[in-house]
C-alpha cells in the first residue's frame, strides 16, 4: 500500500494514502464509493497496520461538502470505521486534544486540510470541496479552535493535501460568481477564452482562508500534486467511478 507521510514524530503522524494498483480497488479507502465493501475495510486494516493503530481507532464522517465539524472525544472512537451507518452523519472536519484517535478524510479532487498544535496537542482534518471552500469550513474550523479552545495561530502547522489543480478545475460563471462573492479570491480565478470556462485554484483559495484567520504563509505547506493528473490520484473529476484517497492524522500517547 502506498502512503505519503507528511510528518512523524513522537507526538503525532500524519498523511496520506495512495491510488495504489497492486490493492483492492486501486487502494480505495471509502466505504460510499466503492464496489465491495470487504475489500475497502481490508485496505483500511493494512493502513492501520502500518500506522501501529487499530481499525477501531479511526474516526470517519459522513461528508456532505457542509461546513459542519464536529470535536471528537473518546465515545467517537471507531465511528464510520467499518460502516456508514455509524459515521458522524452530515459532517466534513473533525478535530480533537486526545491521543490515538485517527482523524479521517476522504477525497477525490477536494482539498483535505491537515492541522495540529505544536504547543496544546490539538490535531484536525478538513474536507474542502469547492462547495465547502464557498461556504469557508476551513475559516469556520479555525476561528472555532482559535477562539474557543484558545488556539494561538501562531502554534498551528497547516498542510494542504492533493487536490484537483487549477488547470483541471474548470466551471461554468455560476460556480466562478460563488468564489467571487468570497471577496479574497479573483487571484486564484482566469477565464479560457477558448472553451469559455473559468479556472479556479480551489487549494490556494484554502491556503488564503487560513492566512485570513492569523496562520502566517511560512506555517503553511501545500502539496500541489494534481489528483487528475497523477497516476497515483484519485479524480472524480475524471473518473466518476473513482475510489477515495484518505488523509489522516492522530496524535500518540
Amino acid at each position: 500500500m502506498k502512503i505519503k507521510v507528511y510528518f512523524e514524530n513522537d507526538k503525532y503522524i500524519a498523511g496520506i494514502t495512495l491510488r495504489d494498483e497492486s490493492e483492492p480497488e486501486d487502494g480505495n479507502m471509502a466505504l460510499h464509493a466503492c464496489e465491495n465493501p470487504d475489500r475497502v475495510i481490508a485496505n483500511r486494516i493494512k493502513l492501520a497496520e502500518m500506522l501501529n493503530c487499530g481499525l477501531d481507532d479511526f474516526v470517519c464522517s459522513y461528508q456532505t461538502h457542509s461546513s459542519n465539524f464536529h470535536q471528537v472525544t473518546q465515545t467517537d472512537r471507531g465511528r464510520g470505521a467499518k460502516s456508514m451507518d455509524t459515521a458522524i452523519a452530515d459532517n466534513d472536519a473533525l478535530y480533537t486534544d486526545e491521543p490515538n484517535l485517527l482523524l479521517c478524510c476522504f477525497t477525490a479532487d477536494c482539498v483535505p486540510v491537515t492541522f495540529y498544535n505544536e504547543i496544546s496537542g490539538l490535531i484536525g482534518m478538513i474536507h474542502s470541496g469547492w462547495q465547502g471552500t464557498v461556504k469557508e469550513i476551513t475559516s469556520k474550523v479555525l476561528e472555532q479552535i482559535i477562539q474557543l479552545e484558545h488556539c494561538c495561530p501562531d502554534d498551528l502547522k497547516i498542510h494542504l493535501g492533493p487536490a484537483l489543480s487549477q488547470n483541471r478545475f474548470e466551471v461554468d460563471k455560476d460556480v466562478c460568481e460563488k468564489f467571487e462573492a468570497l471577496g479574497y479570491a479573483e487571484d486564484f480565478i482566469y477565464y479560457n477564452d477558448r472553451t469559455h470556462k473559468y479556472h479556479i485554484d480551489n487549494q490556494q483559495v484554502v491556503k488564503r482562508q487560513c492566512e485570513r484567520m492569523g496562520i502566517r504563509q511560512e506555517r503553511i505547506t501545500v502539496d500541489e500534486t494534481c489528483t487528475y493528473d497523477s497516476p497515483y490520484g484519485f479524480s472524480y473529476r475524471k473518473d466518476k467511478n473513482c475510489g477515495r484517497h484518505l488523509s489522516f492524522i492522530m496524535k500518540k500517547r
